[in-house]
């Protein structure tokens, strides 16, 4: 980090990580990757990490909103883009107008993407999702037969343009589940009704991060990876696929002082310092995206070593034990909250799933619940190049 960073805390983001990964999805499933970038590319920063996956061959780019979608559109994304989450007054005037493929899940969302085709003259690119089992969005099946008709009305018509057909497996990190298959032949059949309707879709797709890297029979024409393309085990019981984490959150000791036996530290003095010590304060907190829940319970590494944080994790900063000895430590140090295992000899970097395993969630709550408030710097990708963003 150099004297210009104006942010306390930097998430580095391995441009050349996300490449990486997006080819290990496309081998180990043998098919094409469409990268999801929902959520700023779950707190990676959704259009380096597009432009840096489209670079490394990646076939399409998704998103869940047409905000999102539309603001890869305005930094510059052109590849195929897909979004598939709307509410009944979202923008799809906005998406028909900078093509994007529209992930419809009922009539009534083909009906307003079909409003907004014929008064912009134009033809949209739809995907028709299907709900197979998750009861999540996705077209009902109550309501498949009619939304089936109007669709293959509409690419009659030449309103639609139908690009594909999706559903979300509801066991993709339970490879062996025999539910992955029923939805498999849900989705099949859907397929077969659109084609005999005269709605052939040209691609379909089902397949997210784990039933990519465990189930390439499920990949169909393309897979849909999130975690994985940022480099997290999708399913950490059968190791990390040769993926490799893309971003280190980082920042510098800000203070080093003094803590004499029985100081308390922090908000209501939860730690007590039980002899003569060092502290050290880490300007980062549950404003940046460290969990308040973590607090007592986080590593930060520093130099080659792992230093415990005591009391609780403020806003904006929180405190680590350095010992009696100091541990080496300097105001200015780098200090990394977590970022791929490797480190200096002997010690191991704190990683994402290692804050989730803590807290019982998933890493993919952790890295995308990384704000807006850290700087964002790229290394590696299309320019080689760093890149602060």
């Amino acid at each position: 980090m150099d004297s210009m960073t104006t942010a306390n805390l930097i998430a580095t983001v391995d441009l050349d990580a996300i490449a990486h990964n997006v080819g290990v999805l496309g081998e180990r499933s043998g098919a094409g990757v469409i990268a999801v970038v929902k959520a700023d590319g779950y707190g990676h920063g959704a259009v380096p990490v597009a432009k840096a996956a489209l670079a490394a061959g990646a076939a399409a780019i998704g998103t869940a909103s047409i905000r999102e979608a539309r603001e890869l559109r305005a930094g510059g994304v052109d590849g195929h883009v897909m979004t598939w989450l709307h509410r009944p007054d979202s923008d799809f005037a906005g998406a028909v107008a900078d093509r994007l493929d529209i992930g419809i899940s009922s009539p009534r969302q083909l009906d307003a993407v079909v409003a907004a085709a014929r008064a912009a003259g134009t033809t949209a690119i739809v995907t028709v999702k299907v709900d197979t089992g998750l009861a999540r969005s996705g077209v009902a099946a109550e309501e498949w037969d009619a939304a089936a008709s109007a669709v293959a009305v509409a690419v009659a018509e030449g309103a639609v343009e139908l690009s594909g057909v999706m559903c979300h497996l509801v066991f993709g990190d339970e490879p062996d589940n025999p539910f992955n298959d029923v939805q498999a032949e849900r989705l099949d059949a859907a397929v077969a009704d659109l084609t005999k309707r005269g709605a052939r879709p040209r691609i379909v797709h089902m397949a997210n991060s784990p039933a990519a890297l465990a189930r390439p029979d499920l990949a169909r024409d393309l897979v849909r990876p999130g975690i994985a393309v940022y480099g997290y085990s999708p399913i950490p019981s059968m190791g990390d696929f040769g993926l490799v984490p893309a971003m280190t959150l980082e920042t510098q000791v800000s203070l080093v002082k003094n803590a004499e036996q029985g100081q308390g530290v922090s908000y209501s003095h939860t730690w007590h310092a039980p002899t003569d010590t060092v502290l050290g304060v880490i300007p980062a907190g549950y404003a940046d995206g460290v969990p308040r829940s973590l607090s007592g319970r986080l590593q930060v590494h520093i130099g080659d070593r792992l230093f415990p944080n005591v009391g609780r994790i403020c806003m904006d900063q929180f405190v680590v034990d350095l010992g009696p000895d100091g541990g080496g430590v300097a105001e200015g140090d780098r200090a990394v909250l977590f970022g791929p295992a490797s480190a200096a000899p002997g010690e191991r970097v704190p990683t994402a799933t290692d804050w989730a395993d803590a807290l019982g969630t998933i890493d993919y709550e952790i890295v995308s619940r990384i704000g807006s408030r850290p700087e964002r710097r790229y290394v590696g990708g299309p320019s080689g190049q760093t890149q602060e963003g």
